[in-house]
């Protein structure tokens, strides 16, 4: 059975973006706009900042909405739908734990812009001229002039063993990979989907009418509650299985979905 689609969320890295990829094919924005004449929004869901990914998006970036900071905030068409954030002490300790833990680059998420006290400046250099973040240096992440929203780690090579910060952390707060070398730490019970159901509910529309689109750990809950889950076919094999179709371009999706083949569900 066909259903009506009235929203297509789509991860960025690793599935909209791919092999490293840090600028969009041109291709996506006609597609976008393509999307719009059919009454589709398009949601960019990551766990990139917002003015990242504005600018990733910017031939469309006001005709859009936005997941971002896996869930921490988000926006459509320039207004912010929701926030969370997480008790300052619990940052605290947090950011100490990953300070304390050598190898270890830390990121503190806040609305325009990332907080990093860089041991290398080399991370500075990846955050605002290969990612495109606005970043703001400080001297001590502990004392950042906005709550805590996300907290991250970057190790660079590849993130060693996660499963100690699930064990310390879990309890509290989301911990998620968001990507080969990334880990994500939220406020508990925030992901991808606690942000698009929010979003959903002021507009109106419902989850069996979503398609999402993911690959990574961070996508987990957006895919499991949306109508149309597809996966990446290079997606980690425990997130591949959530799929009800799967495929190797979020475009070649696209174009199927606007040249009438669709999806059933």
């Amino acid at each position: 059975m066909k259903r009506k689609i009235a929203m297509i969320a789509s991860d960025l890295d690793g599935t909209l973006l791919l092999d490293g990829a840090q600028a969009l094919n041109q291709e996506v924005f006609s597609l976008i706009r393509r999307l719009q004449g059919h009454d589709i929004i398009f949601y960019a869901a990551s766990g990139r900042q917002y003015a990242s990914l504005r600018r990733l998006f910017a031939p469309v970036a006001d005709e859009i909405g936005y997941i971002c900071e896996n869930g921490c905030l988000s926006f459509f068409k320039g207004r912010k739908i929701s926030q969370a954030c997480m008790q300052a002490d619990l940052g605290r300790e947090i950011i100490r734990a990953m300070q304390r833990t050598g190898g270890l680059e830390v990121m503190v998420s806040g609305t325009e812009t990332c907080y990093i006290q860089p041991t290398s400046s080399n991370f500075a250099a990846l955050l605002h001229d290969v990612v495109g973040n606005n970043v703001t240096l400080v001297p001590s992440l502990l004392d950042i002039p906005e709550p805590y929203m996300k907290i991250s780690f970057y190790e660079k090579g590849g993130l060693s063993d996660t499963s100690p910060w699930k064990k310390r952390f879990g309890d509290r707060c989301t911990v998620q990979t968001g990507g080969n070398e990334w880990l994500d730490i939220m406020p508990k019970g925030v992901n991808k989907w606690t942000a698009i159901k929010e979003n959903l509910i002021c507009l109106g529309i419902s989850a069996d009418e979503v398609i999402a689109f993911g690959d990574n750990e961070n996508d987990r809950q957006m895919l499991c509650h949306v109508g149309c889950p597809i996966t990446m076919e290079k997606a980690r094999a425990d997130i591949r299985i959530l799929g009800r179709y799967h495929t190797d371009s979020v475009e070649k999706s696209l174009h199927r979905i606007l040249d009438g083949i669709g999806y059933e569900w």
